[in-house]
């Protein structure tokens, strides 16, 4: 795990070494501050010898400049490190989760991966900066100190060390319950930050159903048990720091002890008391260091463990080694008797399925909710993948196509359209980014949304709010529409596109629907079956198998599972 936390410094190793070398300077000047302090009192003053008084004030001035010079640096060009780093972590992890398959998806909630984007690479940015500063700073100040006070005086030195291995023995035996105290309480945050990104996503279902209380006791339980956890957390933190204090206050105790014993049998001044004193500040300050450096290791380590945990988890689909590309595909698809069951799940969705997609031609799949007609639809773009049999483009198997060609090569307009938090033009240039605003008006004319837009007082550059709240079933679905018209795919797929709207709505879309399929390869799942009359080819499911194949008129005349569902939904 170091190493891997270690190669994210290579890229700021200037900044790293700036920042290190400001630190070793300023604990090396400090040093020789009780040096100096010692020697005034000892000699200079007691020799009235003025010049040396004003010389050991000047240099001492020069040292504390130095000192604050050199404190500026490792303020801001450390943290400039820190946040630098922090940036390079969280492009990766971003980078890493788009790569992730729809499986992971299903099983993680959302506030959980905002609290480890933010939060945990937040304070492991803070350790990059302070810990190895505050080791370097501590582990020189301890040593300087203790070959200077060697030199006045090795038995009060020798006395001074014995405390310092208790000082770091609580330290150490605390860091292990500071650890999983930290940990504990980001658990906690990320169940936070997912409980209120949960409640205000679905705000109008709390207050159409009136269930604000609901949704409070819900946040009052999570937030309860943070609070525990940050509570347990205190508690050890007191007791860590309190008695962290308390050998403090003990160490300075025990070296006035020994040099007022000392000093009772003439072996050292009060000059060399002094300057024992002083250096005991400027150790227990570097222990400190330490302590803290402990602290926000723990802290550090286990934001890291989290932040790797995700970068660990390999996409459950990826690219077979030789994947290649189609240079001409014309939309032909075969499904040949392919199975499937959701990961985790033993339930088969899909059993023994097969059909023929000809090039060009609308194919309609039908029957009713949990038939598997989605999972056959997700399996087309590799969103997941079959368990047995194969599905073959122009007689290629997909498994050796690459997900990103197939995947721009396939236009899916869904039930539940997802509008980005932006404008419509931007929604609609999600279709394709490099078009202009000549093609995407022209989508949107194609799509019968223009003039909507066009009665707004920003056009396209009016916002659609957070889900796109602001707009309606239909105006949603019209712009995914155009969408699709700027992707331009040789496949369509229309999942459900018009289940939930009003007629007026409807009859829209299904008018663009019809202009988008012109010569192309078009896929379409309805509960509506007046949607599909028309279509090539209708495949009925049931309870994840096809059961009838034909036309219309053709499973109308069979008598079976169609005119049942077709009779069905006429009333």
């Amino acid at each position: 795990m170091l190493k891997r936390f270690i190669k994210y410094y290579a890229p700021h190793k200037g900044l790293f070494i700036l920042d290190m070398s400001a630190a070793l300077i300023s604990a090396a000047i400090t040093v020789f501050l009780p040096f100096i302090t010692r020697n005034l009192i000892k000699t200079h003053v007691p020799d009235k010898n003025a010049q040396m008084i004003i010389w050991s004030l000047v240099l001492m001035f020069i040292i504390m400049f130095f000192k604050a010079v050199c404190a500026m640096i490792r303020l801001k060009w450390g943290h400039f490190m820190g946040v630098r780093m922090e940036y390079d972590m969280r492009a990766d992890f971003f980078r890493h989760i788009q790569k992730l398959s729809f499986s992971y998806f299903d099983n993680v909630k959302t506030g959980h991966l905002m609290s480890r984007i933010s939060n945990d690479l937040n304070m492991i940015a803070e350790v990059a900066h302070h810990a190895p500063e505050d080791f370097l700073i501590a582990i020189v100040m301890i040593v300087g100190a203790f070959i200077v006070m060697f030199t006045f005086n090795a038995t009060l030195a020798a006395l001074t060390i014995i405390p310092i291995p208790i000082l770091l023995l609580w330290g150490v035996l605390y860091g292990g319950k500071m650890r999983s105290g930290f940990r504990a309480v980001r658990k906690r945050v990320a169940d936070i930050n997912s409980s209120v990104e949960n409640s205000v996503q679905g705000i109008r279902e709390v207050k159409s159903f009136a269930n604000e209380s609901v949704e409070i006791k819900k946040f009052e339980n999570v937030n309860d048990h943070f609070k525990f956890a940050k509570e347990k957390m205190y508690i050890i933190m007191a007791n860590f720091h309190a008695g962290m204090a308390f050998f403090q206050d003990l160490y300075y105790l025990w070296v006035i002890a020994g040099g007022a014993w000392l000093m009772f049998q003439g072996k050292i001044d009060a000059a060399d008391l002094i300057g024992f004193l002083m250096f005991i500040n400027y150790i227990l300050d570097p222990i400190q260091r330490l302590v803290n450096f402990m602290e926000q290791f723990q802290q550090g380590a286990a934001s890291f463990e989290r932040f790797i945990e995700i970068m660990d988890i390999d996409p459950q689909i990826q690219d077979r080694k030789n994947a290649v590309e189609l240079k001409n595909w014309d939309g032909h698809i075969e499904v040949k008797d392919i199975s499937f069951a959701y990961p985790k799940t033993d339930a088969l969705v899909l059993k023994n399925v097969s059909m023929t997609i000809p090039a060009g031609k609308t194919i309609a799949l039908v029957g009713e909710s949990g038939a598997g007609k989605s999972t056959l639809i997700a399996l087309l773009p590799r969103f997941y993948e079959v368990d047995s049999g194969q599905i073959l483009i122009n007689d290629i198997d997909i498994l050796d196509l690459k997900q990103r060609f197939l995947r721009k090569e396939i236009g899916i307009v869904q039930q539940n359209v997802f509008m980005f938090d932006t404008t419509i033009r931007d929604n609609i240039l999600y279709g394709d980014p490099a078009a202009t605003d000549e093609q995407v008006i022209e989508a949107a004319k194609n799509a019968n949304i223009l003039d909507f837009i066009n009665s707004l007082p920003d056009g396209l550059d009016t916002a659609v709010g957070e889900r796109g709240v602001k707009l309606s079933g239909g105006q949603k679905q019209r712009i995914a529409i155009a969408r699709v018209f700027l992707k331009n795919p040789p496949l369509l797929i229309f999942d459900e596109a018009t289940s939930s709207l009003d007629n007026e709505s409807e009859a829209y879309i299904h008018e663009s629907m019809i202009k988008l399929s012109e010569n192309r390869t078009t896929l379409i799942i309805a509960h509506r079956l007046s949607t599909v009359k028309n279509a090539d080819l209708i495949y009925v499911m049931q309870s994840g198998e096809i059961t009838e194949i034909g036309t219309h008129d053709e499973l109308m005349n069979k008598k079976g599972y169609y005119h049942q569902l077709y009779t069905k939904s006429l009333f």
